[in-house]
């Protein structure tokens, strides 16, 4: 299953400058998916991060999984409920993400059990790792 952004737009109440997720492809609801981010040099923040050599910030690598998270989970289930970041463990920076990459968020649910959930998470360019972590999420009323 494939996702465009209108379709992100119609889950994710996220909206510019925070929506971080352009596509999602490879989707099976509540398991797993992966989520395209372009990375462009007309992000905002790239103003202050660095004017001089921009990098994406970690924290939003972590967010832009977060976000491809919360649509597995949400996708196909109660549409009344709204994924939150509960937590975040075994967090590692391996690689720069500049403007110009193409960055795949790869998802994969590991446990969800009572609107409580965890998942994998891995940022990569061209095959590289740049990011990973263990997510930690809650489903809560909109």
């Amino acid at each position: 299953m494939e996702l465009d952004i209108l379709q992100i737009k119609e889950v994710l109440p996220h909206r510019y400058p925070f929506l971080l997720v352009d596509k999602v492809r490879d989707l099976e609801p509540g398991k797993k998916a992966v989520g395209i981010k372009n990375v462009t040099a007309n992000e905002p923040f790239f103003q202050g991060h660095f004017p001089e050599k921009p990098l994406m910030p970690g924290v939003l690598m972590v967010e832009a999984l977060a976000q491809v998270a919360g649509l597995t989970c949400t996708i196909e289930g109660d549409q009344t409920k709204l994924g939150v970041f509960t937590g975040i463990d075994k967090c590692k920076f391996r690689r720069q993400v500049i403007p110009g990459d193409v960055l795949e968020l790869h998802i994969e649910i590991t446990a969800f059990r009572r609107g409580i959930g965890k998942a994998e998470g891995k940022a990569m360019v061209d095959g590289e790792l740049a990011c990973s972590c263990q997510l930690s999420f809650a489903l809560v009323d909109r």
